[in-house]
């Protein structure tokens, strides 16, 4: 698990383009095989959270509150390297996943594969 200081996340958060309401897009993405799991998003306490605890912590847009990925599963993000895309606007979480990354319990949220024929 990693975490930050104080100073590193102030500079970390400093850098974020959040939206105009608050948020910034989350990509959560397994450190080991690069498998995207999921997209999720972050106010800045949530962000601040991740950073200073290693625990994938989100904004639920649905239920207005605070979201620690795995909380009540048990299917926890522990932050293993965080990156800033060019614009700031969007992150990019590398995480260990335990269990299982989508609440339907698939492996990852990115299953709808679309093709045309």
């Amino acid at each position: 698990m990693i975490t930050y200081r104080s100073d590193e996340i102030n500079s970390f958060i400093a850098k974020v383009a959040f939206s105009e309401a608050g948020l910034v897009p989350v990509i959560a993405q397994k450190h080991d095989t690069n498998e995207v799991l999921m997209m999720a998003w972050a106010n800045e306490e949530s962000l601040r959270l991740t950073l200073q605890t290693g625990q994938m912590t989100y904004w639920s847009r649905s239920r207005q509150k605070l979201w620690k990925k795995g909380e009540t599963s048990g299917h926890l993000q522990t932050l293993k390297e965080i990156y800033l895309d060019c614009d700031g606007d969007t992150i990019l979480a590398k995480v260990e996943q335990i269990g299982v990354a989508c609440h339907t319990g698939s492996p990852t949220c990115f299953f709808n594969k679309f093709s045309i024929d």
